[in-house]
């Protein structure tokens, strides 16, 4: 009977200790940057041809943490520099990232 007492303290133990290991901090930095890139996007003045288009964003972040766009593929060439004007050189807040990292993503105007 102790030693099952015993073992059921232990794994108590063990169990809260992980729980308070676990901070919550492990934030994936893409999905950060991601929600980062729409809210500068959202304000837009694009027309109603230009809502529900999906462009291809290639991009890296400086030493700076700013965004610099590498090339857009929307095939549209208002969607393209309106992506690039709001975007190109924009501070973003990432914790953990690399700078020259080449990141794609695609973006989608939603009217």
């Amino acid at each position: 009977m102790r030693k099952i007492s015993l073992v059921f303290v232990a794994a108590m133990l063990l169990s809260i200790g992980n729980t308070f290991a676990n901070d919550g901090e492990n934030e994936n930095p893409s999905k950060s940057l991601a929600v980062q890139i729409s809210e500068l996007l959202s304000d837009n003045s694009l027309t109603s041809t230009h809502v529900d288009m999906t462009a291809f964003v290639r991009f890296t972040l400086n030493e700076e943490r700013e965004i610099v766009i590498l090339t857009v593929n929307a095939g549209n060439e208002v969607m393209e520099i309106f992506v690039k004007e709001k975007l190109n050189y924009q501070k973003v807040n990432v914790q953990d990232y690399k700078v020259g990292r080449t990141y794609t993503m695609p973006v989608r105007i939603a009217g």
